[in-house]
């Protein structure tokens, strides 16, 4: 099934990413035109996979404290038992696989300096890093998260 969007598409993606809690008969207003093409516009997006779920993104009351990205070199042939690893650590929010000097971009959030600290030590010293290098985030300037 081929992904195809048009302009309304785009514009309920839009809308949707502003408020997804948004009221269907709020939506249609906002775009003019039907409650109903918006909920069969809804439907369809969601079954060709443009809209994969729907989501709480935490204030920052609930946040923790400190972020940081660590970029991790890995050792030929060691990258799944370096995942299951920082899969097994509390504190890390994703991991991602990339191109470049480096082999994996890591997200790590904590509460404290002492956990952050900790959950750096682990990722470094898992066996088949080869290095790791830290940035500590330190304000979020844009979010379209």
């Amino acid at each position: 099934m081929t992904l195809q969007i048009d302009d309304t598409d785009t514009a309920l993606l839009n809308a949707l990413r502003e408020n997804a809690r948004a009221p269907v008969a709020a939506l249609a207003r906002k775009l003019g035109i039907a409650r109903t093409t918006v909920q069969a516009r809804i439907d369809r997006l969601e079954a060709q996979g443009a809209i994969a779920g729907y989501t709480l993104k935490p204030g920052a009351k609930l946040s923790p404290a400190l972020r940081a990205t660590v970029l991790v070199s890995v050792e030929p042939r060691a990258g799944a038992s370096v995942l299951a690893r920082l899969k097994a650590l509390p504190g890390i929010v994703a991991a991602h696989t990339i191109s470049g000097r480096v082999d994996l971009i890591v997200e790590v959030t904590a509460s404290t300096t002492e956990d952050l600290d900790r959950t750096l030590d682990r990722i470094g010293e898992a066996s088949g890093v080869k290095s790791s290098e830290s940035l500590i985030h330190l304000s979020t300037k844009i979010d379209r998260r």
